[in-house]
């Protein structure tokens, strides 16, 4: 399996990058045998400039939308600008085919200055990949400034990296039982399959609906 990571950071180091490797690292946690490939946006600006006026990619550019589109699984990371997405990262984007990511699991990132941009990896990443026919993954991971160092952040990570591995395996393993650790970062789940904030195991009274309901009728 290949891993592939788009990070549309600008510096460097940048928390673009950190965020992109956290994920990255999060995912093989649980797809140990995927091989990973780190692509820096910043490296093929120019030659991304250059393809879109000459109709041309260099060698280096085109090997990096050839990744993507071979990958099993995307994570894509962006700094947040004017409320959205970058320009270099939607440039890239801009280059791939059409059909290179239909039914391709993507992890969304995004970075910011302050909470308040959270939802952008909703109201404007989601919906770009949307367009592209992706399989966008439930769990997208934003990092403002404040949430380095929390573990908020760090649930969310490792909640969105076995997601990411669970839709990358082999559709064999994908359709079956998840393993215990697995389907616990995922989202926990009732005794009836539905998902819950109360962990099955702690011994608690599940009352079916059917009863609850007899019971206020006889009220």
């Amino acid at each position: 399996m290949r891993l592939i990571v788009v990070s549309a950071g600008l510096s460097s180091p940048s928390s673009t990058r950190l965020l992109a490797d956290r994920l990255a690292a999060a995912t093989l946690d649980h797809a140990v045998d995927a091989e990973l490939e780190v692509i820096e946006l910043r490296d093929l600006a120019t030659e991304m400039a250059q393809h879109f006026v000459t109709g041309f990619p260099s060698a280096r550019l085109a090997a990096a939308l050839d990744a993507v589109a071979a990958a099993d699984g995307l994570i894509t990371v962006t700094p947040v600008f004017a409320g959205s997405y970058s320009g270099l990262f939607k440039s890239f984007f801009d280059l791939i085919d059409k059909d290179a990511l239909t039914g391709k699991p993507v992890l969304l990132g995004a970075t910011g200055g302050t909470a308040r941009h959270s939802l952008v990896t909703e109201h404007a990443l989601r919906p770009l990949f949307t367009y592209l026919r992706a399989l966008v993954l439930p769990t997208a991971v934003y990092a403002a400034s404040e949430d380095w160092g929390e573990s908020g952040l760090e649930r969310r990570i490792a909640r969105a990296g076995a997601e990411l591995a669970r839709f990358m395996a082999p559709a064999a393993r994908r359709h079956a039982a998840p393993d215990v650790d697995t389907a616990a970062a995922i989202a926990p789940r009732s005794l009836t399959g539905a998902i819950t904030s109360v962990d099955p195991t702690d011994g608690f009274e599940l009352v079916p609906f059917a009863q609850r309901l007899a019971a206020l009728r006889a009220e």
